[in-house]
């Protein structure tokens, strides 16, 4: 599973961080057109991502999450090959649109570990699945601007749908997954009314749900715009090559110690470690803002992702440690969709803010909005939680 989310992050992120340049190639627009595009046609995908995201998840429930793996990464391979011929804004926003529908592989890949894992190591387990993911992240972004600079922006479309393809048949050949039953549940099968109630039963997990929501918001309204502020800073010199580092650096953080991030969760608290990371996470943001050079950028960009990216498998831990076994895909399901709408308003945000006020100004947005997040989860974590009540509501419903 860690390869097959190797793959699949280093395709997906090889062509995000010069979206915008190849919309440039299209025609010769404005920036302010070039960047509402961006935002539009990067956030459109996770649109459709946050309405079939609950589906995938309860399909999965019920027969197995690796058989959704194969699909998702099949429809990915195909729907970024077709992104490699086309000639205009509309065609690339329909595909990335079609695309929405099986996105969702790396978080379908954490449900199936999740459930699979031990509680007391989901954190560090999930953590070293997260590794494949932020290694696949690392590399895809410098290797495709060098092929985007060597062969251009059409050619590395096509060639990203290969290894997409890899990874799909990775799953198909070489996962093998193991159905888990739970003594302490009394059935098996719920309805949706009954999992929605569990959820809003919980008031902490409705608000890591809602910070799912403004951690996406914040990550991705800079993400379809970064090669812009990297023209805007560097120039023109290599410009696929430096956005590529800029957009994949922040892997290279979360790399080093993601895993750390829940091992530490495991031993003092998966709501604690990510009150912290969301606000360590405002204060390297912020600066952001006022950067002059490539550098300065940069090194903010390491530092965003040592703690940005350590709240996803936390954050996964401590669903899977709410959650009843035989719900546990469909509740991940709704979070995942909280994040897909949060990387769907993100760069549409983000397109509009920095259209209007300038790149400058989603910094501020971004570290505003991981701030508040912080300190309603610090607030709302402090009062006293009944599990045992709130887990009846299912049991009884």
């Amino acid at each position: 599973m860690w390869f097959a989310n190797f793959f699949i992050a280093g395709s997906m992120t090889m062509v995000l961080p010069f979206l915008s340049l190849y919309i440039e190639t299209f025609g010769n627009y404005s920036d302010e057109f070039v960047q509402t595009w961006a935002g539009w046609i990067f956030g459109i995908t996770f649109v459709t991502a946050f309405l079939v995201s609950p589906i995938w998840g309860r399909f999965g429930d019920r027969y197995g999450r690796k058989k959704i793996l194969v699909i998702s990464g099949s429809g990915l391979a195909v729907s970024v090959f077709f992104m490699g011929f086309v000639t205009s804004v509309w065609q690339l926003f329909i595909l990335r649109f079609f695309m929405g529908v099986f996105t969702g592989f790396i978080s379908t890949s954490q449900a199936l570990i999740s459930t699979q894992t031990p509680q007391h190591l989901s954190g560090r387990v999930l953590g070293t699945l997260q590794t494949g993911n932020v290694s696949g992240s690392l590399f895809g972004p410098m290797f495709g601007g060098i092929l985007a600079d060597a062969f251009g922006f059409s050619l590395t479309f096509k060639l990203t749908s290969i290894t997409l393809a890899i990874a799909a048949i990775v799953v198909l050949i070489g996962i093998k997954e193991f159905r888990l039953e739970s003594k302490g549940e009394a059935k098996k099968s719920y309805s949706r009314k009954e999992v929605l109630q569990y959820i809003l039963f919980h008031p902490v997990l409705i608000v890591v749900m809602v910070i799912s929501l403004l951690v996406q918001i914040a990550h991705f309204s800079i993400q379809p715009i970064l090669a812009l502020y990297v023209k805007e800073i560097h120039g023109l010199e290599s410009l696929a090559f430096f956005s590529g580092i800029a957009f994949s650096i922040t892997g290279l953080g979360n790399l080093l110690m993601t895993r750390n991030w829940g091992k530490i969760a495991d031993k003092i608290g998966y709501e604690k470690v990510m009150v912290i990371l969301l606000v360590a996470s405002a204060l390297v943001y912020f600066p952001g803002a006022f950067v002059t050079n490539i550098w300065q950028l940069l090194i903010l960009r390491f530092l965003l992702g040592v703690f940005l990216g350590g709240i996803i498998p936390v954050r996964t831990a401590y669903i899977r440690q709410a959650a009843p076994i035989h719900i546990q895909g469909e509740v991940l399901g709704y979070n995942t969709s909280f994040r897909f709408l949060g990387n769907a308003a993100g760069p549409a945000i983000g397109g509009w803010l920095s259209g209007l006020y300038g790149i400058s100004s989603i910094f501020f947005l971004s570290s505003t909005l991981l701030f508040i997040g912080g300190i309603v989860l610090g607030v709302i974590s402090q009062k006293p939680f009944r599990t045992s009540r709130d887990k009846s509501v299912i049991r009884h419903s």
